[in-house]
């Protein structure tokens, strides 16, 4: 982590300082949040900037809406969990995220105080980075931070226009997952294990590539075990496969042998005969799967021999659930891998929002080292990417006064 961070900053009491959070949560089909895990992981940064004095302006987005029209995505509900979370804070909701209106909300903050802009998506210029929108967000403040570090794989106005613009540094959240994210791969505890399902080969190659060049041992499974399978000439009946994936597949397998790195793919599969609760289910080999079935759970040879490996790791990177585990029938594996993962004492770090997902539904998020709020962010992380919008911030240790 080579970024300056708010604790560079000399003194904000009295200061507005414009922070750009992830506080994209989901929602039911009311707008009630069903999950505010980025909420409570945004709180330090906030509070640190409020117990200062800084005057905060809070900006986000939700979803991906295309107008202003599209109100079911405005920011209310994550206002009011604020309220909730933050009792002795006034916080505020703007009305908009420019204007004049927002611009006297601005000017008559108070110290500690927070101002809620709405949902900046709600703008077109945000994703396309317009650098005459990221001037009027910086005209609100004196300060930015950057604290939402599962979009900042994206340059847009509100994370890398507005640093042009303004003495711009990491948040908490920002440095927290950068540092943990960063030394998994550049220098972790040994052995490095990583474990990788999910659906499609596809949307991991970047991962495997990545961490094939510094992994000592990679576990597949999930959908991506299918795959694998059928690479090696085996037979998967009906589970899913990434046929434009093959050739890759094998070249993974060979790739590995050569880098000296142990690849453990999917020994055996619970099998179903229908996508449902309610199939009829059976366990057979990974390679031998029946027409008309297919596989949705790692079987348990599969979680004996991937739990080896676990429990003699000083890292862990997990990518992806290693099974359907939505579905209660289907839940074992991924859920025996996940507490295998948190008794092997290493460094663990769940990265990609599937995974993450998971471990929450199984009450376990609290416990990993690291669980990330970033997607899509933390798998580009993974693969060695660089952010636009985190190279703009400030070098580390420069005194902001």
């Amino acid at each position: 982590m080579d970024k300056a961070t708010i604790r560079d900053f000399a003194n904000v009491k009295g200061k507005r300082v414009f922070l750009r959070s992830d506080l994209n949560v989901s929602q039911d089909k009311d707008g009630n949040i069903t999950d505010d895990t980025r909420i409570r992981a945004s709180l330090d940064t906030i509070r640190y900037l409020v117990d200062k004095g800084a005057r905060v302006i809070l900006c986000s987005h939700l979803g991906r809406p295309k107008t202003k029209a599209d109100t079911q995505y405005t920011l209310k509900p994550v206002h009011e969990r604020l309220c909730e979370l933050l009792p002795n804070v006034k916080v505020l909701m703007a009305p908009d995220c420019i204007g004049s209106e927002v611009e006297k909300m601005v000017s008559e903050l108070g110290d500690g105080q927070i101002l809620l802009l709405e949902n900046i998506r709600f703008y077109a210029e945000e994703p396309e980075n317009d650098p005459a929108f990221a001037k009027k967000l910086s005209q609100l403040a004196d300060y930015y931070v950057n604290d939402a570090f599962g979009v900042s794989h994206r340059a847009h106005a509100s994370l890398e226009g507005i640093t042009k613009y303004l003495p711009s540094v990491a948040g908490f959240l920002m440095e927290k997952e950068i540092k943990i994210l960063g030394e998994a791969i550049s220098n972790p505890r040994r052995p490095l294990t990583v474990i990788i399902g999910g659906k499609k080969v596809s949307d991991k190659i970047g991962v495997i590539d990545g961490l094939l060049k510094v992994a000592n041992t990679i576990l597949i499974g999930g959908g991506l075990g299918y795959t694998f399978a059928k690479a090696a000439g085996g037979e998967v009946g009906d589970s899913i496969v990434d046929e434009e994936s093959i050739e890759y597949c094998k070249q993974v397998v060979k790739e590995a042998k050569k880098l000296g790195v142990t690849l453990v793919t999917s020994l055996d599969s619970v099998i179903a005969d229908g996508f449902s609760n309610d199939a009829h289910t059976m366990i057979v080999q990974t390679t031998k799967i029946p027409a008309g079935w297919e596989g949705l759970d790692i079987g348990e040879k599969t979680i004996d021999e991937f739990k080896k490996h676990i429990a003699k790791s000083g890292t862990i990177i997990w990518c992806g659930p290693l099974g359907v585990f939505e579905m209660e029938k289907f839940a074992n594996g991924t859920k025996q891998i996940a507490n295998a993962i948190l008794e092997s004492g290493a460094v663990t770090i769940i990265g990609g929002g599937d995974s993450v997902a998971a471990v929450t539904k199984f009450g376990l998020a609290s416990k990993f080292t690291l669980v990330s709020t970033g997607g899509g962010a933390s798998l580009e992380f993974l693969e060695g990417k660089k952010f636009a919008s985190v190279e703009a911030l400030l070098g580390k240790n420069v005194k902001i006064s």
